[in-house]
């Protein structure tokens, strides 16, 4: 049987070497329109503020090693056209400008997102970058030790923009930050949000909220921006506004796609076509919490659809068990972390919820330096089962979000996870942790 997987990043070659460790013998071939494959994409921002010295560190797994597990890749193609009458894709080699076509038995879609670029004037000015792939990284990274460069505008506020931000702090640039919505991190509720924009502006980073950029400007290259509200200078700008799924090429195919061009598929991974499936950030995903199918591209969710989707490529049906949209992202001195539903999710799901807010500390005040930890809870008012889960603080948040994850994804109350027996230290936690505060703090 002959496999083809395009998309070379986190879905696709979690697939890929899922079904060579199942059956050998499959046949596998990855098209990947980029230089790369397999790459921590989340590690882009770290690479760029030196925290990493070296790009390589994020590749999972070479080009040799899975050349040697038997998984042929193709890099700098880029698949243009699908054909599924026919079983055939058109293929573009972009080194040679060269298309021609290949068929499949069974085919992957896992091309993941491109970078959602507004259609600014200048926004082609040399200075103008973005930062998706491990290419965008190298050369943002090669750009940013220019001791010309001190004025960074970043445009947009979502994790990546916020991670940027951090970076640019890291390496001693002066950072504004352009956002169109109310505020930064809207994943995250307002309550955490308020507390991450203190820390970039104590921090020094400029935040402009409700604000929207008109025009990059500059003539050589970029000098600044206009925005409705103002003029910026700019010795470099980075576009982060959002991403949307990399699936123009399923155009004018029976792949049925949602409103943001995401690939629809069922629990097994399947699309609308037979013998076509897809996973990672460029399809929906099963939402365990919420019970639906919903758009959260995140690098965890797509290895684990891969790898489903690699064992059900050979014929097997395994249903994904579904996400809750765990995520984390460190600002500058705190880290966030959240799971399962925000507020705004409830309130469109017309569920009857409550929130509890509460801050503790994250070890008892009579060992050195205990920070604060504040904690959000969503649960159902009803059952009292935790829907979501939210925090931020010094220390020690994430992992607490990741206990909280738990609890969620077994549909646990809070007055179960209020007494769940958890470790008790004085340099670690209290007698009664913040979780457990947080949870009993629900009547």
């Amino acid at each position: 049987m002959k496999i083809i997987i395009i998309g070379g990043v986190a879905a696709g070659m979690s697939a890929a070497s899922k079904i060579k460790r199942t059956d050998p013998d499959a046949e596998v071939i990855v098209y990947e329109k980029g230089r790369f494959l397999s790459y921590g994409a989340c590690g882009l921002p770290y690479y760029v503020s030196g925290a990493n010295d070296d790009y390589r560190k994020m590749i999972a797994r070479t080009r040799e090693q899975f050349e040697q597990a038997g998984i042929h890749t193709r890099l700098r193609h880029e698949v243009i056209k699908l054909v599924p009458e026919s079983k055939r894709i058109m293929v573009k080699d972009l080194e040679k400008n060269k298309v021609f076509l290949d068929h499949y038995d069974k085919l992957m879609i896992a091309t993941g997102t491109v970078p959602v670029v507004p259609p600014l004037p200048g926004k082609e000015l040399p200075g103008v970058h973005v930062l998706k792939t491990l290419e965008d990284g190298i050369a943002l990274k090669e750009k940013i030790t220019s001791p010309d460069i001190q004025d960074v505008v970043i445009v947009g506020g979502g994790y990546i923009g916020i991670e940027v931000a951090e970076a640019m702090v890291e390496l001693g640039k002066r950072v504004r930050v352009v956002e169109l919505g109310d505020r930064i991190l809207k994943t995250f509720d307002q309550e955490l949000t308020d507390i991450a924009s203190q820390e970039l502006l104590a921090k020094g980073v400029s935040l402009n909220t409700g604000e929207k950029v008109e025009e990059i400007t500059g003539t050589d290259r970029v000098s600044g921006i206009c925005t409705d509200k103002g003029t910026y200078p700019a010795d470099l700008v980075i576009l982060s506004v959002g991403v949307k799924p990399a699936t123009g090429f399923v155009k004018g195919t029976d792949i049925r796609v949602a409103r943001n061009g995401a690939v629809i598929i069922d629990r097994e991974m399947r699309t609308s076509v037979e013998d076509i499936y897809a996973a990672g950030d460029c399809a929906e995903v099963y939402s365990r919490v919420m019970e639906e199918n919903t758009y959260i591209p995140l690098g965890t969710t797509a290895n684990k659809c891969g790898r489903i989707t690699g064992v059900n490529l050979l014929g097997k049906h395994e249903k994904f068990i579904g996400t809750l949209g765990s995520a984390a992202i460190k600002v500058l001195g705190l880290e966030l972390g959240r799971t399962g539903m925000a507020e705004e999710d409830a309130k469109r799901l017309a569920i009857d919820y409550g929130t509890v807010w509460v801050s503790a500390a994250d070890h008892p005040k009579y060992y050195p330096d205990p920070t604060p930890i504040h904690l959000k809870l969503i649960y159902e008012k009803k059952t009292g089962v935790l829907l979501g889960a939210q925090g931020i603080g010094e220390k020690g948040v994430v992992l607490r979000i990741d206990i909280l994850a738990v609890a969620i994804h077994n549909r646990m109350t809070a007055a179960e996870m209020g007494m769940v027996d958890l470790c008790y230290a004085p340099p670690f936690a209290g007698v009664w942790d913040a979780v457990h505060i947080a949870c009993n703090a629900i009547k």
